[in-house]
C-alpha cells in the first residue's frame, strides 16, 4: 500500500534509491584505472577484457523479467543495490587480473539489474507531466552522491594515503548500510499498471531500440577508453582522476533537474538533437587533443550529456503501452548492452593498439548515426505517434 506522507513517496523512494547506487559506483570507477594499472599491471587488452566483462551482465538485463515472476521489482532493486555493494567492498581485496575480472562480474550483477528495475519503477510511478523534471531530480541526487564519494576519496587519498581495498570496503559498505535503510523505512508501493511478465518487442518502438542501441556503443567511448586516456597519455593520478570526477557530478548536480525542465518545454527530439551534436564535437575533439587541461574539460562536457538520456526516457514513456514498461526496459538495457560487450575488447585490442584516436574517431561516427536518428523523434510522440518516419500501422483483426 502506498503511503501518502512525502518522506515515504515513491519520488522519495526513487531518489534515494538512486543516490545509493552512484555512491559504490563512483568510488570503484575512479579507482578502477589506476588500481587496474598498478596492482595488476593492466594494459590496453586487458582493461578492454575487463570492460567487456562488466557489460555482460547488462546486455543479459532482460531476464530480469523472468526473476519478476518471483520477486516484486521494488524488492528486486533493493536486492541488486546489496550485490552491487558487495562487489565493490571485496574488490581491493582481490587484486589479480583473473580476481579483478570476477568482482568486476559481481558488481555489474548488480548494478544492471538495479538501473534496470530503477528504470521500470520511474516510468510506472511517475505522471508523464512531471517525469522529465523527476528523472532530472533522480540524476542529481546520483550526482550529489557521486560529488560525497569523490569529496571523500579525494580526501583520504590525498591526506591519509590510504590503501586501495580500503576505499572499495568503504563505498561498497555505504551503498549497503544505505539499501538496508531504505528497505526499512519504505512501505510496499505498487505501481498503476499491472505488467506484462514476458519478453516484448514491439515494432512501433523501433526507434526507441535503435536510439538505445547507439547510445551503448557511444557510452563505453566515454566509460572505458576517455579516462583511460586520461591515465595513461596525460598521467592524471587517482586523486586527479578522483576530482575531475568531483567536478563532472558539480556539473551535473545543478544541470540535470534544469534540463528535465527544458525537455518538458522543448521536447525530447531538440533535446536528442543538440546531444548528438556537442557529441561529434567532442569525440572529434579527443581524437587530437594533446593539452591534459583541454582533454579535462572535453571529459567534463562528455559526462554532462549523459544527462540528455532523461530525453529517451521520457520519449519512451510517451510512446509505450503502460504495461510494457517492465519488459521494455529490461530488453532496452539489452539492447543497450550489445555494442558495449563487443566494443571495449575489440576497440582496445585493434584499435586503440594502433591509434587511441581511431577509439574517438569511431565514436564520433556513432554520434552521427544517432544523430540521424534523432530527426526521426516527433515533436509530440506519443502512442500512435512514435515516429515521424516509419510508422508501423496494427493490424487490424
Amino acid at each position: 500500500m502506498n503511503d501518502t506522507s512525502p518522506l515515504k513517496s515513491p519520488a522519495a523512494c526513487l531518489i534515494l534509491m538512486a543516490a545509493a547506487a552512484p555512491f559504490c559506483f563512483a568510488i570503484w570507477n575512479a579507482l578502477l584505472n589506476n588500481f587496474a594499472i598498478e596492482a595488476a599491471a593492466f594494459g590496453g587488452r586487458e582493461i578492454g577484457i575487463l570492460h567487456s566483462v562488466r557489460e555482460i551482465p547488462g546486455f543479459l538485463a532482460f531476464t530480469a523479467i523472468f526473476l519478476l515472476l518471483m520477486i516484486r521489482e521494488q524488492a528486486f532493486a533493493l536486492l541488486a543495490l546489496l550485490i552491487l555493494g558487495t562487489g565493490v567492498a571485496v574488490t581491493g581485496f582481490f587484486p589479480s587480473e583473473y580476481d579483478l575480472y570476477i568482482t568486476t562480474l559481481m558488481m555489474s550483477i548488480g548494478f544492471h539489474y538495479f538501473e534496470t528495475i530503477q528504470m521500470s519503477l520511474s516510468l510506472q510511478w511517475l505522471p508523464k507531466g512531471e517525469a522529465p523534471k523527476q528523472l532530472g531530480r533522480q540524476l542529481s541526487a546520483k550526482s550529489f552522491a557521486s560529488i560525497l564519494a569523490f569529496g571523500l576519496l579525494w580526501l583520504l587519498l590525498e591526506t591519509l594515503q590510504i590503501d586501495y581495498k580500503w576505499l572499495f570496503l568503504l563505498g561498497g559498505g555505504v551503498t549497503v548500510a544505505l539499501t538496508l535503510f531504505i528497505w526499512a523505512w519504505f512501505p510496499r508501493i505498487d505501481g498503476h499498471t499491472p505488467q506484462r511478465k514476458s519478453l516484448i518487442l514491439r515494432k512501433r518502438y523501433w526507434l526507441f531500440y535503435a536510439l538505445t542501441f547507439m547510445g551503448g556503443a557511444r557510452r563505453q567511448i566515454f566509460v572505458v577508453f576517455a579516462g583511460f586516456l586520461l591515465v595513461q597519455k596525460f598521467g592524471f593520478s587517482a586523486a586527479e582522476v578522483a576530482g575531475l570526477y568531483l567536478a563532472n557530478h558539480i556539473v551535473t548536480t545543478w544541470a540535470a533537474p534544469k534540463l528535465g525542465a527544458l525537455i518538458i518545454r522543448f521536447g525530447e527530439r531538440a533535446t536528442l538533437i543538440t546531444e548528438y551534436i556537442g557529441l561529434i564535437v567532442v569525440f572529434t575533439a579527443y581524437a587530437v587533443v594533446q593539452d591534459p587541461v583541454v582533454a579535462a574539460i572535453l571529459y567534463v562536457v562528455d559526462h554532462l550529456f549523459f544527462s540528455f538520456a532523461i530525453a529517451q526516457k521520457s520519449y519512451l514513456q510517451k510512446i509505450a503501452d503502460p504495461e510494457d514498461i517492465a519488459a521494455t526496459s529490461s530488453v532496452s538495457f539489452s539492447i543497450n548492452h550489445i555494442a558495449a560487450v563487443v566494443i571495449p575488447a575489440t576497440f582496445g585490442t585493434y584499435l586503440w593498439s594502433q591509434d587511441p584516436a581511431y577509439v574517438f574517431y569511431a565514436g564520433a561516427i556513432m554520434a552521427a548515426v544517432s544523430l540521424l536518428l534523432s530527426f526521426n523523434v516527433p515533436r509530440k510522440p506519443s502512442e500512435g505517434n512514435e515516429v515521424v518516419y516509419g510508422r508501423v500501422v496494427p493490424i487490424q483483426a
